[in-house]
């Protein structure tokens, strides 16, 4: 038998899954595949014969591992409360100080410098209207050549913009900028230090680099004002600082962090009414993992999108649609599959047009032909028609 390894998963957590399997339903990839070792238990179990009993960590292991989405939607339906996603995070840690060459690790350094990383977009921008690189099969939107800068309004609310939407959808931090503003607030930009949140780095393992993303985050966002947040990827994982980091300074900031629709719902009140010209669409909403499963406040979105639509809801009672931040690119076969399932759904609901609040899904659902936008950009639009 083999040296044991250890994966950096606390032993009380791996004790806690019972394995009664009413995770699998929730599970993406064991949906799509109908395979034990693709689902939460049986990733837990693998985990299990490693770290316990001296198992390999062999090619059958990293797949299990690597084809895992992240979504988290394993967590809600545990009655035993298991945390999957901190052991995963952990294994991932573990697995990536092994592995030797991970394009990840140089990838990903590029996010938190701003000015690399609007420079190798530029660049993805030619390639891409040359037609030298296949954007749907690497999960790419078209990258926009030029784009408007974003000017400050007051100091009343921070709006995180992070790195890849800043630098390949900024359009739509600026209609969510004008819809905070239309509660008269002032809104507040992070510097070059705020440039990335960490949330990619975080589930690639890439632990210390992820921790150093988010004490730059943290230095760039000071005082007490509500950080506000349109990605829910980027929202869970600056609202997760105070678990991962461990100080009290990091808890007090993750306290003040609100998904932006969250926010509004609390400011209804102060919203405007939609303009002369607006023509009411249907929504289907479809809420991301990181916004339904992590963050757990998915309601607000239609709640501040009914104002202002027709919202409709999915029938897949959230099941992931196979974005996972970079799982597109890493596992294009399985993220087309778990996608397949919510384009039916979204066939299904009869909809003009889907809102979805982080950018890595409404890429991917994009690229498979959906009309799909950002929810804000629907109520600033419904707003601002008469401009």
């Amino acid at each position: 038998m083999s040296a044991r390894v250890s994966l950096g998963v606390d032993t009380e957590e791996l004790a806690s899954c019972v394995s009664c399997g009413l995770c699998l339903p929730h599970c993406p990839t064991f949906r799509v595949t109908g395979e034990e070792w693709a689902s939460p238990r049986g990733r837990i179990s693998a985990m299990r014969e490693v770290q316990d009993h001296g198992a390999a960590v062999d090619d059958a292991f990293l797949a299990s591992m690597d084809s895992c989405v992240q979504c988290r939607g394993c967590e809600p339906a545990c009655p035993s409360g298991v945390p999957f996603g901190s052991m995963m995070e952990a294994t991932q840690a573990s697995l990536a100080s092994r592995r030797r060459i991970d394009w990840r690790r140089w990838g990903f350094r590029v996010l938190g410098h701003r000015w690399l990383l609007n420079l190798v977009s530029r660049v993805l921008a030619v390639v891409q209207r040359l037609r030298l690189v296949p954007s749907k099969r690497l999960g790419l939107p078209k990258i926009p050549l030029v784009q408007d800068r974003l000017r400050a309004s007051g100091d009343d609310v921070w709006l995180f913009t992070g790195c890849v939407m800043d630098a390949w959808q900024r359009s739509t931090h600026a209609g969510v900028k004008r819809v905070v503003e239309s509660a008269g607030v002032g809104v507040a930009l992070p510097g070059a230090g705020a440039g990335c949140c960490g949330a990619l780095s975080l589930h690639a393992g890439l632990e210390n680099h992820a921790r150093a993303l988010a004490i730059r985050t943290m230095g760039a966002l000071e005082g007490s004002a509500p950080i506000l947040v349109d990605s829910a990827g980027c929202g869970a994982a600056l609202k997760e600082y105070g678990k991962h980091l461990g100080t009290s300074e990091a808890v007090a900031f993750s306290e003040r962090v609100k998904d932006v629709h969250e926010w509004l719902a609390a400011q209804a009140d102060r919203l405007p009414p939609v303009g002369k010209r607006h023509q009411e669409v249907t929504v289907a909403v479809h809420d991301p993992c990181h916004l339904r499963h992590v963050q757990r406040v998915h309601q607000p979105v239609a709640d501040v999108l009914s104002r202002y639509a027709t919202v409709v809801a999915l029938d897949d009672d959230g099941l992931c649609c196979g974005a996972g931040g970079a799982y597109a690119a890493m596992q294009p076969d399985l993220a087309a599959s778990i996608r397949k399932r919510k384009l039916e759904a979204i066939r299904r609901s009869g909809a003009d047009i889907v809102a979805s609040a982080n950018p890595g899904c409404t890429i991917h659902l994009a690229n498979a032909g959906v009309t799909v936008c950002h929810p804000l950009e629907i109520v600033d639009e419904a707003i601002h028609d008469d401009r």
